[in-house]
């Protein structure tokens, strides 16, 4: 309601269906990207956990026959972000986040920053991917930073 995003019905499918591919190993989701060639990127292959976005937003399509690419592209990017996302895109980026059982080193500080500019948490939520990322030695899709950049700069 905040950001007058007003087609419920939308953000009620995004929001149930974002992690729908989430239960599915890193094999399985691999297996899936080849087995039905499905369009992921090389780092989306290489950090095979963060697959289960575009997986399901595949899967969604094929199995509920939703074509809506509103409600494809929030689940398809939920993940990573990506610049010039859409309102819905926005708000399931952020609620992926910072959803109650999200405990992490900075949380309420990005639940705060949502409740009045969704730009400037989704600035802070990359920014925690990031650095969790970096703390890790871990690869990071190129798309988190694109992201945090588009958004840093004031770009909507």
């Amino acid at each position: 309601k905040k950001y007058n995003y007003n087609n419920k019905n939308k953000l009620i499918l995004a929001a149930v269906l974002h992690d729908y591919a989430k239960k599915y190993s890193d094999n399985v989701l691999l297996d899936i990207v080849q087995n039905e060639d499905i369009n992921v990127d090389y780092w989306e292959k290489k950090i095979p956990v963060i697959l289960h976005a575009p997986v399901g937003a595949y899967l969604v399509e094929k199995q509920f026959g939703i074509t809506d690419l509103e409600i494809l592209d929030a689940i398809r990017y939920h993940v990573t972000g990506r610049p010039q996302m859409n309102l819905l895109e926005k708000i399931i980026f952020i609620a992926d986040a910072i959803e109650q059982s999200r405990e992490f080193n900075g949380v309420n500080k990005i639940r705060e920053a949502a409740k009045e500019s969704l730009n400037k948490s989704i600035v802070l939520i990359c920014e925690s991917i990031l650095n969790y990322n970096i703390n890790k030695k871990s690869l990071i899709h190129p798309n988190t930073l694109l992201t945090r950049n588009y958004y840093l700069k004031g770009e909507h």
